[in-house]
């Protein structure tokens, strides 16, 4: 991926009830689903196994491992296995599907990245690098927080 890549088209979604499909249920995924639940979204995670925390969600949550069939109706799809051949099969069949995928190991395979988010009542500041650098975005999230603060 080229560093000065512009592909990437800056959006807020609405996902209040909107379904929303998270393969894996690990740190990374946590932090997504957490993220998806603030935003409304109705969540599905499909793993497994996952960290206890799950169990204290409101999501429905499905301890198996991933099937294609699960994307049927999904606004949007996060992969956050620990399994790179399963990321990549997620991220093919999402994209045959014509639904967006957000790959954790894989910013050359999403359909939509995720930025260091930073909000402030109804102010939302969102950082990217196009999947380049997060340690990069995260610091400055934390740079315009404290400015805020």
């Amino acid at each position: 991926m080229n560093p000065h890549d512009n592909r990437w088209y800056p959006i807020f979604l609405d996902l209040k009830d909107r379904p929303v499909l998270v393969a894996g249920a690990g740190t990374v995924a946590l932090r997504k689903v957490k993220g998806l639940l603030d935003a409304g979204a109705r969540v599905t995670v499909v793993a497994p196994q996952h960290l206890p925390e799950f169990q204290r969600l409101p999501v429905r949550l499905i301890a198996r491992e991933f099937r294609t069939a699960d994307l049927a109706g999904a606004a949007l799809v996060f992969a956050a296995t620990n399994e790179r051949a399963v990321n990549h099969r997620i991220a093919t069949s999402a994209k045959k599907r014509g639904i967006f995928a957000n790959i954790a190991d894989s910013a050359a395979e999403c359909g939509f990245l995720t930025p260091a988010r930073l909000s402030r009542g109804r102010v939302q500041i969102a950082i990217a690098t196009g999947g380049t650098n997060p340690r990069l975005s995260a610091a400055l999230r934390r740079k315009i927080e404290g400015v805020l603060a």
